[in-house]
């Protein structure tokens, strides 16, 4: 029985009928949902003389979660972008299913992406506020120590950046924001980052050629949670699951030889360069 169970023109025009509003889901094909992979990885490894005999529903999901919320660091297409402009505030927010960046960018008139680079000598420190001989200032009420809304670091670096002659950002993993020099005021930014694919049911979902990865793995989790499995066995699907994460991301790298060469041979002609102003 064949996977493809729309016509062309549903697949086109989507449910509305119209082309191009964003609801016609292009590309799904590609990939798998979760509720799929939980019940062919029953149907395929779950019975008798199959490889586990027998196991909840609930234990397959979990595994099946955790599984692409790993492969979503390092195998599965799982980059998102925002794109924003900076404000007088020199700050963005990060998104809510952020884990961590792949890569921040600035867009130059033509639409070109060059990318920002982050500050590793600095930092946004909890700042503690002191009385005129230095001392700590506690709150009368919890004895807790007073802070202040925002710290020096955090305002110098902002307000002098621009010394350094480069666009440059830092994140606050507390407050869950990322900073920028006093540079980047109104410039187009786009941050590229890696979700967990666990944020909602639509994003839990795996690409066909990570699928059989995504099995061994949780054949592997499954077999090293019970008691009665022998450490041979454990091992050889470790290996296994090992095996057919490597080959999905080789699969999923996409890699073109002749793109990669013309990246180079750009790179060389033209050497870096820093991001352009707002200006042409």
């Amino acid at each position: 029985m064949g996977l493809i169970n729309q016509s062309d023109e549903q697949y086109y025009l989507g449910p509305d009928d119209e082309w191009n509003t964003w609801d016609e889901n292009y590309g799904s094909y590609q990939f798998t949902p979760i509720k799929d992979i939980i019940n062919n990885f029953i149907i395929a490894y779950v019975g008798e003389d199959k490889i586990i005999s027998k196991v909840k529903r609930t234990d397959v999901a979990y595994h099946a979660q955790r599984g692409i919320a790993e492969f979503s660091f390092d195998t599965l297409k799982s980059v998102k972008s925002h794109e924003i402009e900076i404000s007088p505030s020199l700050n963005m927010v990060l998104p809510k299913d952020y884990v961590n960046y792949v890569k921040v960018t600035a867009t130059d008139c033509a639409g070109l992406e060059h990318t920002v680079f982050p500050a590793i000598k600095t930092s946004n420190p909890l700042p503690i506020l002191q009385d005129d001989r230095f001392q700590y200032i506690f709150n009368q009420q919890t004895q807790e120590v007073v802070t202040a809304n925002e710290s020096q670091t955090r305002k110098a670096f902002q307000k002098g950046n621009t010394k350094l002659g480069k666009k440059v950002f830092y994140i606050d993993p507390i407050q869950n924001v990322m900073f920028f020099d006093s540079s980047m005021c109104e410039e187009v930014v786009t941050l590229k980052y890696i979700s967990d694919g666990l944020g909602t049911d639509e994003e839990m979902q795996v690409h066909k050629f990570a699928e059989d990865a995504l099995y061994k793995y949780i054949a592997y989790r499954i077999l090293s949670t019970r008691a009665n499995v022998q450490e041979y066995v454990i091992n050889r699907h470790r290996k296994d699951a090992w095996v057919a994460r490597r080959n999905a991301k080789l699969r999923l790298s996409n890699i073109k030889v002749e793109e990669f060469a013309k990246i180079i041979k750009a790179r060389e002609n033209n050497g870096p360069k820093l991001p352009g102003s707002k200006t042409c």
